[in-house]
């Protein structure tokens, strides 16, 4: 017996046609049910603006918002007080009556549309911390109070406020190419991150009574107006993220003496609010081949029992960002290490309270350095000065420059020793990848979040899914391989990956993991990782600092690998189909070589293989006619059916004449072919990879005509 292992790829096209043979003879659209059909009457049509390929076109453009802000926080109190100056530039070729802000902390007031939309699954039971939510967050009354909005020169503009969104009227419209400057004044009530949930909020201690604070979606931002959308004011109602201009950031952030800030962008006054050792610390880690500590353990434990009465500001600018973040707290330590390759120069930094350690001061600036690395190979060089991970109370969410990662040791209050499991060291390891890659996608490739979550989530998912894997063999990645997709897609209650944000069921598994594994296979399977990285990287490059929608990536993929991908995009994006492909019989074939002698020896020992009927068994030794009239047996009792007649092989050496010499060896080829027969029952199309074993008996032929 003789064993033979080969892999096989297989599109599944021809097969497709008997699970559509029931709707093609009824009077239904055909077209409507081809799966290989083109995407262009779903896609919308390309323009000056964005092209047949994919890429901006040569009229693209996209407005800018500067920003001067003045934010104070009240430690004692919990409240932000804020001024800002916006500068408007409106590169669009229409003219602007209004523009539209968010307020996204309005989706915290009593009554708001977040609050009045809520829904859940049937519950048999809920943990405390929802409980606790259920119970408490009515008594919470949170949102701006927008306190002055003026024009430069200090008049009062006339704003109207409709749930997460202000409408400022200009005084008059704001042509193509000009620029307007107006200032918005508001205070607002910051809330407990660990009760209300949310992308922000504070994290009380209770054992050294200090706050900690993650401070984002904190200012009014100005709605991004584009092409395809106009104003993408869509209500904010807690899933669809944010859509945002690219702008220059001047901030100031008044806070206790005693605090230590991280924030988007460059610190500018390191002497008002470092010492000295701090500043020597930060220069060191700038060639540091591992993590420098700037603030210490000791230091910051010492800094949590301080109360001071004196505030200080710390200056921040950030140049061409979509947003601005910034956490603040007494108990951060604060580690840094420079990392400078391949048009990178940077610097990782982590902030945590020391109930992060020991996990944080191990694996915290690793894991951005770690991402940075990975990400720049399949994307762009990161081109921002600074990269941060804070721990705190918001489990991970991501701003330019700065995200925030939850994952904590335990605390064995009995021992006083802190330990952590397996699913949290790896959980760290991931969000951070996770969130610092979310630089990348989207607020660097600045999709529109409020309308297709996939498109940061999916694509990000995707790239951490590699970078995991660089880590570390073995890597226990959550999402990413085909085999923890399937319960999802063979599930009820599901939507197509080209939902709505805000409408999406499965929200995890539909934004997240879905696209992350399509994206997956079609590196590995369909199209191989050479064309894909390098059609990958294009529509990185291509959108890197502007504003894509799908058919900018669906298009991208195809414009720069020659791959036909609309079959794929159809499936895994525009329809709830699933992967059930069915095996059906296995044909085996091999060359008749039509030579009798041969031929019939061969049918003779396929014939001797075939069991003997029970009639037959039972029948012998039973009296026959022949027996007593052997005069009855003639020329074909002497040979059986099997055997070559001199007509037959008159008729072979005949033909066998005519033919050329490789005529002659293909008919003497031994190889063996295949013939499998696959149905589609989950209705995906899909390659299929097959492990083929055959087993070869010496003595085993067989062929059709």
């Amino acid at each position: 017996m003789k064993y033979s292992i080969s892999t096989v790829l297989i599109f599944l096209s021809v097969a497709l046609t008997s699970s559509l043979a029931s709707v093609s003879t009824q009077a239904k659209n055909t077209i409507s049910d081809d799966k290989f059909r083109q995407l262009e009457e779903v896609l919308p049509t390309p323009n000056i603006y964005r092209t047949a390929s994919g890429a901006p076109g040569h009229k693209y453009w996209q407005q800018q918002v500067d920003y001067k802000i003045n934010i104070k926080l009240d430690d004692k109190n919990q409240q932000l007080t804020g001024a800002e100056t916006l500068n408007y530039q409106n590169n669009s070729p229409d003219t602007l009556r209004y523009i539209w802000l968010q307020l996204d902390q309005n989706k915290l007031k009593r009554g708001s549309d977040n609050k009045l939309s809520q829904s859940t699954s049937a519950l048999k039971k809920v943990t405390y911390r929802d409980a606790r939510n259920m119970i408490e967050s009515p008594k919470f009354n949170g949102g701006y109070e927008i306190t002055s909005v003026t024009t430069s020169n200090g008049k009062p503009m006339h704003y109207v406020i409709n749930g997460t969104m202000l409408r400022i009227d200009l005084p008059k419209p704001l042509k193509s190419g000009d620029d307007t400057e107006f200032n918005v004044e508001w205070n607002y009530q910051l809330h407990e991150q660990k009760v209300l949930g949310g992308r922000s909020g504070y994290e009380y201690f209770k054992e050294d009574d200090n706050y900690l604070y993650e401070v984002a979606s904190w200012f009014p931002r100005a709605v991004a107006y584009y092409d395809v959308m106009g104003w993408q004011n869509k209500q904010f109602l807690g899933r669809g993220e944010f859509t945002l201009e690219f702008g220059d950031y001047d901030v100031k952030i008044t806070v206790p003496s005693d605090h230590i800030v991280a924030a988007t962008g460059v610190l500018q006054n390191p002497k008002k609010v470092l010492t000295k050792t701090q500043r020597k610390r930060l220069a060191k880690a700038k060639k540091a081949k591992k993590p420098v500590l700037i603030v210490t353990v000791d230091e910051a434990l010492k800094n949590e029992k301080s109360r001071s009465t004196k505030t200080s500001t710390w200056h921040f600018k950030a140049k061409n960002v979509r947003d601005f973040a910034f956490a603040s707290s007494r108990k951060f330590i604060w580690d840094a290490q420079g990392y400078s390759e391949g048009g990178t120069d940077t610097m990782a930094m982590s902030f945590y309270p020391n109930e992060g350690n020991p996990l944080w001061e191990k694996y915290s600036t690793e894991a951005i350095i770690h991402t940075m690395e990975q990400y720049n190979k399949y994307t762009f060089a990161y081109p921002y000065p600074v990269s941060i991970s804070v721990n705190g109370p918001v489990g991970g969410m991501e701003y330019p420059m700065i995200t925030f990662n939850g994952p904590r040791p335990t605390l064995d209050k009995k021992t006083g020793e802190k330990t952590y499991s397996r699913r949290t060291k790896y959980g760290l390891v991931g969000v951070i990848i996770h969130e610092v890659g979310h630089n990348y996608f989207p607020m660097i490739v600045n999709s529109d979040e409020r309308q297709w979550t996939w498109m940061d989530e999916g694509l990000n998912t995707f790239l951490q899914f590699i970078a995991e894997q660089a880590w570390e063999d073995d890597y226990p990645s959550r999402r990413g391989h085909a085999a923890n997709i399937t319960n999802y897609m063979k599930s009820n209650n599901q939507v197509p990956i080209m939902t709505n944000s805000e409408s999406i069921l499965q929200f995890g598994n539909n934004a997240y993991g879905k696209p992350a594994t399509a994206l997956n296979i079609l590196r590995e399977t369909i199209m191989g990782r050479e064309l894909f990285d390098f059609a990958f990287k294009e529509y990185a490059q291509r959108w890197k600092f502007k504003r894509p929608t799908p058919a900018d990536f669906f298009r991208t993929m195809e414009d720069a690998s020659a791959v036909d991908l609309d079959w794929f995009f159809r499936g895994w994006f525009y329809t709830t189909d699933h992967v059930d492909i069915a095996l059906g019989d296995i044909h085996l074939f091999t060359a008749d070589s039509q030579n009798p002698d041969t031929e019939e020896a061969w049918q003779r020992a396929l014939d001797n293989e075939k069991p003997d009927y029970i009639s037959d068994i039972l029948n012998k030794g039973q009296w026959i006619r022949t027996q007593d009239k052997p005069e009855l047996l003639d020329f074909y009792n002497e040979h059986d059916k099997f055997t070559a007649t001199n007509a037959a092989r008159n008729t072979y050496n005949s033909s066998n004449k005519k033919l050329e010499q490789w005529e002659k060896d293909l008919l003497l080829n031994q190889s063996n072919f295949y013939i499998i027969d696959f149905e589609n029952k989950g209705g995906l199309v899909m390659p299929i990879i097959l492990d083929i074993t055959s087993v070869s008996y010496t003595h085993l032929r067989a062929h059709e005509t």
